[in-house]
Parts: C-alpha cells; sequence; structure tokens
C-alpha cells in the first residue's frame, strides 16, 4: 500500500501534515481511537500495516469452506484492512509559544512604563494586526482560578495553558467552602476536631498569620476556630508564624490584634507561641532553624510572655521583625505541644511547610534525631505538603486528567517542550498538570532541549536578552526535525516552549533592559514563526501573565510584579479561511481546546476550555 498523501487534506490543514502513532478523529469529532501495536507501526516505504492487513485478508481467502474463502470472513478482515489504512491519517501541526510576562496595558496602564510599546517588535506588531489571527485572553484572578482581583503568576499560567480548562488553586477552594459554610463539615476538619475534644482535649493550629495570601489566609484560621467551637473542643491553642515577607515587616502585631479580638469574639482560641517564618517556614534545609521554631513549640523554650502584643511591639523597638521573630512562648506547658495532641496545619501552600512537618509528624527525624518530639499526635494538612507523606488532608489536590501533553500522548502525537533553565520546570511540570515525569511520546533531552539560562550575572537586567536566540534556534532545529524512521514526516507533530526575558527582566523593574529583552523576544519569535512557515506549523503565540507592559506605577516608581492585564493569543501560518473567535471572552484554559481543534484531534471531556478557532 503506497503512502497516503491526501491533497485535499493538506490543502485543508495548510500544509504536510503528520502521522500519529495511534488513530484520532482528524475532524475533531470525539470518534473513539485504536491503538497500532508498535509492531504495526509503518515503515519507511509506509507498507508495514498494508502487509500486515493484507496477510490476514489472504489468510481469509485461504480458509476451507466456500469457494474462493468465506465471504464474509473475507469483508470483515478488509474493514480492519480499511481502518488499519484510516490510522494513517495526517495531523495538523502545531507549535506553541508562551512569551512569560508579555501582557497588553489596560488604560490604567502609564505609558511611559511599557516597555514593549517602546521595544522594536515588527513581529508581534504585525501578528496584533492579522485579520483573524488575533484576540485577547484573560490571565488573572477566577479566569485563571485564583482569587478575585489576584494577579497570575509563571506557574498558574502554565496550569491553565496546559490543563485546558480553570484550574482551581488550593486558596479559591478552600475560600469557597469558607463563604458557603461548608468548612465545618469537610470530613477531616470534623474528624480531626472530634478527635482533639475525645481525645486530650487540646488542638494546636499552626500557621503564617497574615493577609498576605501567599501562604495562608487569616480567615481560614478563623474558619478553623469557629468550627473548634461548635464541635466543642476544650482547649484551642494558636501558634503563629510571623510573615514580614509578603507583608509589611512590621505589620505582625496589628494581625495579632486582629486575631486575638476574633478569638474573644468567637469564644475560644489562646495564644501559644509566636515564631517568624524565618525559622517555623525555612525551606533551605537549615535544620536549626527548624529546631528553634519547634523548642518553642513543643519544650516552651523562648521569651515567656504574659502579653504577646506588647512583646512584639517591644521587638520591634529592638530592631526585629516578624520574619525574624524568634520564639515567644505565651502559657504554661498545657499550651506546649504534647504525646497524643492533635495539630492542624492551616498553610495552604506547601513548600515552606514541609520541614516543620516532616520532623515533627515523623516522616524522616534524620536531621534532628535527639529532639524530644512529642509522642502518638496527629497531624492534619490543610492541602497536600507532599506526595507520600502520611497526614489526612482536608483539601486533595485536585485530579488533572487528560491535560493537554497527556492527551497527545494517547492520541499517538509526539511531541518536545522546549525552555532556557529559569522556565524549563514550566513548560514540563507546571505544563504537564503538576506531573513531574514524562508521558508518553513526550520527548525530554534536557541536553538539548534545556538551553542554559545565563548564570555568568546576578540579575538578568545585566543580560536582558537572557538565552532567547537559543531557545528559538532549538526549536527551529525541532520543527525541522524528521521522523527517524520516515523523513517525509516529522518528528514532533507538536512543540512547546517558552521566552522568558519580558518577564524576569520585568522583575528587576530596570525598564531599559526589558526594552531591550522585549527586542530580543520579538526576535526569537520571528525565528520561530520563520522555522515554522517553513516546516508547515501553525503557530500559536501567547503569554502566561502581564508584567513588562507595565513596569511603573503612575507615581513614576519602577514596578517589578505581574499585572492583571490581558495578554493576546496569536494563531500564525494557519489555513485560509481559519480565524480566532473575538465575541466570546476567553481565558488561558481556552488555549489547549483550540490547539487541539487547529491539530483536527479530539477535545477529551475533562477538558471544559473552549476552542476559539473558527474555520470556514
Amino acid at each position: 500500500m503506497a503512502k497516503v498523501e491526501h491533497n485535499a487534506c493538506l490543502r485543508e490543514n495548510g500544509g504536510r501534515g503528520s502521522r500519529v502513532r495511534r488513530g484520532g478523529a482528524g475532524d475533531g469529532s470525539t470518534r473513539k481511537t485504536t491503538q497500532i501495536p508498535e509492531e504495526e507501526e509503518h515503515d519507511e516505504e509506509g507498507t508495514g500495516v498494508a502487509r500486515r492487513a493484507s496477510t490476514v485478508v489472504a489468510d481469509a481467502r485461504r480458509r476451507p469452506g466456500r469457494r474462493g474463502g468465506d465471504p464474509l470472513l473475507v469483508l470483515a478482515y478488509m474493514l480492519v484492512y480499511v481502518e488499519i489504512a484510516w490510522l494513517i491519517l495526517l495531523v495538523v501541526r502545531a507549535a506553541r509559544l508562551v512569551i512569560d510576562g508579555w501582557g497588553i496595558p489596560s488604560a490604567d496602564s502609564p505609558k511611559d512604563g511599557d516597555a514593549i510599546a517602546a521595544a522594536t517588535t515588527p513581529v508581534m506588531d504585525a501578528f496584533a494586526k492579522a485579520v483573524g489571527g488575533y484576540t485577547e485572553l484573560e490571565a488573572s484572578s477566577l479566569a485563571v482560578g485564583l482569587p478575585e482581583g489576584l494577579m497570575g503568576n509563571s506557574e498558574v499560567g502554565h496550569l491553565n495553558i496546559g490543563a485546558g480548562r480553570v484550574v482551581w488553586q488550593d486558596v479559591v477552594r478552600i475560600d469557597q467552602s469558607v463563604r458557603k459554610d461548608e468548612f465545618a463539615q469537610n470530613p477531616v476538619v470534623h474528624e480531626t476536631l472530634t478527635a482533639a475534644k475525645n481525645g486530650t482535649g487540646r488542638l494546636h493550629l499552626c500557621g503564617l498569620v497574615s493577609h498576605g495570601g501567599v501562604h495562608s489566609k487569616q480567615e481560614h484560621l478563623y474558619a478553623l476556630l469557629r468550627a473548634a467551637k461548635a464541635v466543642g473542643v476544650p482547649h484551642v491553642y494558636v501558634h503563629f508564624f510571623g510573615d514580614g515577607r509578603d507583608t509589611d515587616p512590621k505589620s505582625g502585631a496589628a494581625y495579632l490584634k486582629e486575631l486575638l479580638a476574633t478569638m474573644q469574639e468567637i469564644g475560644t482560641g489562646e495564644i501559644a507561641t509566636l515564631v517568624g517564618r524565618y525559622y517555623a517556614m525555612d525551606r533551605d534545609k537549615r535544620w536549626d532553624r527548624t529546631e528553634l521554631a519547634l523548642k518553642g513549640m513543643v519544650l516552651g523554650e523562648g521569651e515567656a510572655s504574659e502579653d504577646p502584643l506588647k512583646t512584639v511591639e517591644e521587638r520591634y523597638q529592638k530592631g526585629e521583625n516578624d520574619e525574624f521573630l524568634k520564639p515567644i512562648v505565651v502559657g504554661g506547658q498545657e499550651r506546649r505541644i504534647q504525646d497524643n495532641d492533635n495539630v492542624f496545619f492551616f498553610n495552604y501552600r506547601s513548600d515552606r511547610a514541609r520541614q516543620i512537618v516532616q520532623l515533627l509528624g515523623d516522616v524522616d527525624r534524620s536531621p534532628k534525631p535527639d529532639f524530644p518530639y512529642p509522642k502518638n499526635i496527629t497531624l492534619v494538612t490543610m492541602t497536600q505538603y507532599k506526595l507520600g507523606y502520611p497526614f489526612r488532608i482536608a483539601f486533595q489536590p485536585q485530579h488533572m486528567g487528560n491535560v493537554l501533553a497527556e492527551w497527545l500522548g494517547k492520541q499517538g502525537v509526539p511531541q518536545v517542550h522546549v525552555a532556557e533553565t529559569e522556565k524549563y520546570a514550566h513548560v514540563t511540570f507546571f505544563f504537564n498538570g503538576g506531573v513531574e515525569k514524562a508521558f508518553p511520546l513526550e520527548t525530554r533531552d534536557e541536553s538539548q532541549d534545556l538551553v542554559p539560562s545565563n548564570k555568568s550575572v546576578a540579575t538578568y537586567d545585566l543580560a536582558p536578552e537572557m538565552s532567547a536566540a537559543g531557545v528559538a534556534a532549538q526549536v527551529a532545529k525541532r520543527v525541522n526535525e524528521d521522523d527517524d524512521q520516515d523523513d517525509h514526516h516529522h518528528k514532533f507533530p507538536f512543540v512547546m516552549c517558552n521566552l522568558a526575558p519580558p518577564d524576569m527582566v520585568g522583575h528587576t523593574g530596570v525598564y531599559d533592559a526589558a526594552v531591550v529583552g522585549c527586542t530580543a523576544t520579538d526576535k526569537a519569535i520571528g525565528t520561530i514563526y520563520e522555522a515554522c512557515k517553513q516546516a508547515g506549523y501553525v503557530l500559536f503565540v501567547t503569554a502566561d501573565h502581564g508584567n513588562a507592559e507595565e513596569m511603573k506605577f503612575p507615581d513614576g516608581k519602577p514596578k517589578t510584579s505581574h499585572t492583571t492585564n490581558k495578554v493576546p493569543l496569536i494563531m500564525a501560518n494557519a489555513p485560509r479561511g481559519w480565524r480566532l473567535r473575538r465575541d466570546v471572552p476567553g481565558v488561558l484554559g481556552d488555549v489547549a481546546p483550540t490547539v487541539l481543534a487547529a491539530m483536527g484531534l479530539p477535545q477529551p471531556e475533562e477538558m471544559t476550555g473552549q476552542s476559539l478557532l473558527e474555520k470556514e
């Protein structure tokens, strides 16, 4: 059977197609797919599958019985032959480029702070003017699963882009349960409080107390206090971790004052320990810091205080701030974490809570084996701090089934992801839905596709081009790479990549450097675009969040943070008659469905985003 080359299909797809390794509906329908065993794939002549099909048909004809074989059996095998031939199909090749920190300025964005507008960007300028190839997406707040009004970030952006749905962050899920008065009915929360009531009568609530919203929320602590009151836990002790990093360095006194008033209003709760996050939330394996916090929480070692608010204010006068508070111990031994107690950690962000629960919860005490840990405590965490930890979890992680990378593998589409060091985790771990390992047919060759970031500079304003040119060159190489077994077909029908300068240089606050970085980024996009045209790929360009378009506050001071502005979605080198919809509000979670529609592949039901692609 000769190699399939459907000219009509090629015209529709805007270029040569790529064979996939398993069947998929070329028209975007939800037709069930059939797996082709490895031994039945095409050989160089395109006859491997056909030869097997011809063999089974010939075998049917040789079967004894009716003259010429059993017609029904021959027909059945011929249908198999046709189905297998259908699996030798062509899909549209696609490249997806995420520009980190490339937003669209709002009406309120200071014009003299727009580093993108000041840069030389002929490629992106032309894309923005292309009829049908440009639309805008929401990349912050509830549109990406964050609390209302909160700016997006690289991790959340890539999660949504790769998942093809709004990925609700843990904080939003907890917020919603509190808002709907469902928090106290959470089975793990309720059972923990009941166990504390029926056990030692002591419940310890541990976590960061501030309105920073990065690691925890005071509203969640208040919800725990109200639930404990409703259950009737006799003694509730709060171990207060000072912030001062995501908040003003000396704002902890106000947060403590608010907490004391709320506990009085609810009618339960007492302060047991105050200690800065520098000690209680270390994540750099500085175990002496973690031990210092535990000495206060477990042994009562620290500055004794009957008035913690006054003590904190006195510490301020001595030059100490919230982050670096050494233990302040309130009350006697009854407020310490003791044998058989119940302990609830209410931080929802995991990374800075791992060390202290590792020791206290007896996961691995080898860093501090001689500490007199309390025995037989029950430790519970708000969210999953690490896979494999034995603790009960109040809010289990979301199931992220059939993200784009996984789904492409199931459809038999080989893929590769390219980025420089600073963003490689984003195009792999985060883009893949928080999964560390590669999915089937996903190539990870870090010797090629992880382009080294410039480590010779302390900050990227000193080298604002970063490694954008290197990333572009590697993407160009990958899109032009032929299949090892068939040089008429491309090795990677899907290529994912990231360009970092607008975000990483934007974070430095150095406007002129960001202009240079954006210029270099546009040049890199041009390199990728030319390669896509040459190889017949449809190029999709978007951003994970804004940054470089708004580098100044209205008062002229440098702005280094992300923005809540929209981001572009661009489709380039697409067939005639294709266009991106602008009549519906798009979000980052719509990008994956749009790419699947362009490639002619079905959209899994787990992807609740909508395709923004229209084909005439």
